[in-house]
């Protein structure tokens, strides 16, 4: 419907005809309801005990999982509030690579305590600013929580495992995998802070997820350019070419006139000869191995497979870039003139068959603080689930070790954080007050949903949380068996990075508040 102002009794039309708008308690329901529907979705999916879902697309591809952020991505989510709860678990992922149901669930909870406040007619700014007041306390119990321990290895695998738990690991236990997780982190560590990009995870189906292991260096997914390359070099010398090795083509369209015999023999003799130059150029140089980005043509094969020379074609520019900064080698843009400081080395590179595929295995590089974990899985479902829980556990790893530590786990941190800002609200005046104290019911919602998924009762839980926290200073649940008890996450090797909290908080802290100041939602064509 059109909307209009009168101007000196004249109407002036301001929104176009088709325009849809909707407006005061009626948009903050709608954009509330959207959030919360959103964060129940994969409410179900927290803690050990937390469930799969299975998301199927319109063409019928399958993904089991019960990792929020892949569950928010493959849901077709249209309305836009709902959307900025997508994105509080896009940003938990991008910044700390786990934690994406703890903020999900966070924001839907704080857009529900504020519907009661807005019930209350509690004005949206008075909300806004408490919940960035109880933000900042929030973030205050998570220093404070932070464990004084050296990050060793053995506390590194506990926070890798944590991370793990509860989530498809195949037939094989978190822990052996969070080993794998550490000895990869460690590998390429540095003096300041972990190059987490030189850690590379690259499933392959066809054995249970026992067969993962640590490959130092980096595995491509190329084959040989032709049959009769060598499958295994030891001790090679290694390029990278940015190039295609086949017949170079003029920029000017030409047309050649060939009237007898011999000049056609002289014009494929040329072109023979110049395809035969670019192997004979490679072995001149002692290459060993060539990693090419474009294509190489078939006759240029032969002759490097004659030469006895590994080359694979159409390597992607990440691979690429990943090789070379393994092996030492430099990406060059032609054959001719190779200097051997160009070059890189690896102690093997070897090509494996795994049913229909063969992998390039690049191991020991020169400059190597590449690796490249192998996860196996007996079917592809498997494989991206395994996956999915690897990759978090190397980025709880590095948050760990790059920003701020460990805290208690198993809902431990939220009690703490719970009951630092109901002790401090009591100075804080005005209606705001109402939203600190709201803040610390929604945080409380974590646990009381580790408990329902472990099948405690949620209330008596959360009663037993609290006491337990006022009397030994730290309390946590604990899955154990078809129940779960409380106790203290920190001896039974629960542990979460600092920062994953610490971004959960505040990610969905920013998107609560974003939606509760909507009080207009304007749509149109």
């Amino acid at each position: 419907m059109a909307q209009s102002f009168q101007r000196r009794g004249q109407p002036m039309f301001i929104l176009a005809e088709d325009t849809q708008r909707t407006r005061g308690r009626d948009a903050q329901s709608s954009n509330i309801a959207a959030g919360k529907a959103v964060s129940n979705a994969v409410r179900t999916t927290l803690g050990p005990r937390g469930m799969d879902k299975m998301l199927v697309s319109d063409s019928g591809d399958v993904v089991i999982t019960n990792d929020g952020a892949t569950i928010l991505e493959k849901m077709d989510i249209e309305h836009p509030a709902a959307q900025m709860i997508v994105e509080v678990a896009t940003t938990q992922e991008e910044e700390v690579g786990d934690g994406t149901t703890t903020a999900s669930v966070l924001a839907g909870e704080l857009l529900a305590q504020a519907e009661d406040l807005l019930d209350d007619d509690v004005h949206p700014t008075a909300i806004v600013e408490g919940y960035n007041e109880a933000a900042r306390l929030a973030l205050e119990a998570i220093d404070e929580q932070v464990l004084d321990e050296e990050l060793d290895d053995d506390l590194l695998v506990k926070v890798a495992k944590s991370s793990m738990t509860g989530k498809g690991t195949g037939d094989v236990g978190a822990e052996p995998l969070a080993e794998t997780m550490v000895e990869a982190i460690r590998h390429v560590q540095g003096d300041e802070r972990i190059e987490r990009d030189d850690i590379r995870v690259r499933t392959q189906t066809g054995a249970g997820s026992s067969a993962t292991e640590l490959v130092t260096g980096v595995i491509s997914e190329e084959e040989p350019a032709h049959e009769n390359m060598p499958r295994r070099v030891e001790d090679a010398t290694i390029a990278v070419l940015d190039l295609d090795l086949e017949v170079r083509e003029g920029n000017v369209d030409a047309e050649y006139s060939i009237t007898s015999i011999d000049q056609l023999t002289a014009a494929l003799d040329a072109e023979e000869g110049e395809l035969r130059s670019y192997a004979e150029a490679l072995a001149d140089a002692g290459i060993d191995v060539a990693f090419v980005t474009g294509d190489v043509d078939d006759r240029v094969a032969s002759f490097l497979a004659k030469q006895g020379i590994l080359a694979f074609e159409d390597v992607s520019d990440d691979e690429a870039t990943a090789i070379a900064r393994a092996t030492g080698a430099k990406q060059l843009g032609s054959v001719k003139d190779v200097d051997e400081a160009d070059l890189g080395h690896a102690e093997l590179v070897r090509v494996e068959k795994f049913g229909e595929d063969e992998l390039a295995f690049v191991e020991g590089g020169a400059e190597a603080r590449s690796v490249t974990v192998f996860a196996r899985g007996s079917t592809e479902h498997v494989a991206d689930e395994l996956e999915r829980a690897l990759t978090d556990a190397l980025d709880v790893v590095t948050a760990a070790l790059d920003r701020g530590g460990v805290v208690p786990g198993a809902g431990a941190t939220e009690i703490a954080i719970a009951d630092h800002i109901r002790s401090e609200a009591a100075s804080i005046t005005g209606r705001k007050q109402l939203a600190v104290e709201a803040f610390a019911d929604a945080v409380d919602v974590l646990p009381r949903t580790l408990a329902a998924n472990a099948g405690m009762d949620p209330i008596d839980a959360l009663v037993e949380l609290r006491s337990t926290f006022e009397s030994e200073g730290r309390s946590g649940i604990i899955a154990q068996g078809q129940t779960g008890v409380v106790a203290d996450p920190v001896e039974y090797g629960i542990l979460d990075p600092a920062a994953v909290k610490r971004e959960a908080v505040e990610s969905a802290t920013e998107a609560a508040t974003m939606i509760v100041r909507i009080d207009d939602v304007i749509a149109a064509n």
